[in-house]
């Protein structure tokens, strides 16, 4: 017997306008970011309470464009979560943070999802998020605040818009 409650299924129909919504995403987030060497990080809570996790590092360039990821099952396992994020029927609450090697420190800026898309997160909240805990030895991330990502209008792409 489950000990919470289950998760819903949210429907194929629901699911692959997600999908196709995901791809979208993921294309105007790498525009955004630019070239670079990035980690992406998604943070989630379901419906059901449990929180979920998924990472993945990428480089990006745009002379020529191309798009190389360290681990393609990292990047499959952030793209599923996006997919359910968006959706929205089984997330609570879900974000995206963006790490960007930079010199003489990263450079971090994130965005909530909610209402079926990706929002630009403020940088007070962005930067309580990526302070690292104390007595833990990691790299202290510059916040910037995370550009507005390009939605289509309805009628050019099916999903949930804001």
């Amino acid at each position: 017997m489950p000990s919470g409650p289950e998760l819903a299924h949210p429907g194929n129909a629901a699911i692959e306008a997600a999908m196709s919504l995901t791809l979208t995403a993921l294309t105007a987030v790498f525009q955004a970011l630019g070239d670079g060497e990035h980690t992406l990080n998604l943070v989630a809570e379901r419906t059901d309470g449990v929180f979920v996790t998924a990472r993945t590092d990428l480089s990006i360039g745009t002379e020529p464009i191309r798009l190389a990821v360290l681990d393609e099952e990292e990047f499959c396992t952030l793209r599923t979560l996006l997919v359910f994020a968006l959706e929205d029927s089984t997330m609570r609450s879900a974000v995206v943070i963006a790490t960007t090697a930079a010199e003489p420190s990263p450079r971090a800026c994130g965005w909530r999802i909610r209402d079926g898309w990706l929002h630009p997160m403020d940088t007070a909240g962005l930067q309580a998020a990526v302070v690292p805990c104390p007595g833990v030895s990691a790299v202290t991330r510059e916040v910037y605040p995370a550009p507005t990502l390009v939605q289509f209008p309805d009628s050019e792409q099916e999903g949930p818009h804001v």
